[in-house]
């Protein structure tokens, strides 16, 4: 096992999937780089290494991810034992790093960034839109379930039902989305406790209601532009007991999909 101490693992996305799969990792000593977009999308921000982009700095359950500008920044950080995020959508950085595993975890839903097995000796793929063993070598499901975190080594994940976890009865009736194109705003943080129809932002001056009450689990970050039917935030109905600061069951199933996939292949 000494062999795979510091192993490189490059993961496109620091959102909540992609943090709660870092943050396993990291607890395996690898050898992690979180890269992101200039204007991250995360609504689980409270648990989502990407508010490093905005903010320099981002602890989750104990783990602190900072900012870097190039690789070499990213050597500093790893020198003391922290995880850099790294602005870097297209994974320029990917020559550079020349990483033992590829973690495509932006959840975008279709392979928009042109992902294929050939780009590191392991490349793992997260959620629908992508297929092995082509575009990557494994796809791990996504989709709450029977399935969910199970290794696909041939075909796709499941696809994407455009709704959330039924929690207490409620699945689309969770969700907060854009009404139409333009900036968000709010005065609300997650953690807030809402009623049913209380506003609880503003895109382009149209309204953002809550259908149902319950706790703000994730919202966007303020000021964020956004377009029509993007998903804003959600509201769970479990209230104080929604945890929105801690790592989901499901962030942690796919985690350890994810180390399965590495010692599949590594611990030979």
């Amino acid at each position: 096992m000494s062999q795979l101490s510091n192993l490189p693992v490059l993961i496109r996305g620091a959102g909540e999937m992609a943090s709660g799969v870092a943050h396993r990792l990291w607890r395996c000593r690898f050898r992690i780089l979180l890269t992101e977009q200039a204007q991250p999308l995360a609504v689980r921000r409270a648990v989502s290494f990407c508010e490093a982009v905005h903010d320099g700095a981002m602890e989750v359950e104990g783990l602190t991810a900072r900012r870097v500008d190039d690789l070499a920044g990213a050597e500093a950080i790893w020198a003391v034992g922290g995880l850099p995020v790294l602005v870097d959508p297209n994974l320029e950085v990917l020559g550079l790093f020349r990483p033992a595993v590829l973690i495509e975890a932006s959840l975008a839903k279709q392979n928009n960034f042109g992902l294929k097995a050939g780009l590191a000796p392991l490349v793992i793929a997260l959620g629908p839109g992508f297929e092995a063993p082509g575009e990557a070598h494994f796809v791990i499901e996504t989709n709450r379930g029977h399935n969910l975190g199970r290794v696909i080594e041939r075909g796709q994940a499941e696809a994407n039902t455009g709704l959330p976890g039924n929690i207490e009865g409620y699945t689309w009736q969770r969700v907060f989305r854009a009404p139409t194109d333009g900036v968000f705003e709010t005065e609300h943080r997650i953690g807030d406790l809402i009623k049913a129809g209380q506003v609880v932002g503003r895109v382009a001056g149209q309204e953002v209601r809550a259908q149902v009450a319950g706790m703000i689990r994730g919202l966007i970050r303020p000021g964020t532009p956004v377009t029509e039917e993007l998903k804003l935030g959600d509201v769970d109905p479990r209230g104080p007991r929604a945890w929105p600061k801690r790592i989901s069951e499901k962030a942690r199933a796919i985690g350890g999909s994810v180390v399965e996939c590495i010692l599949r292949t590594f611990n030979t």
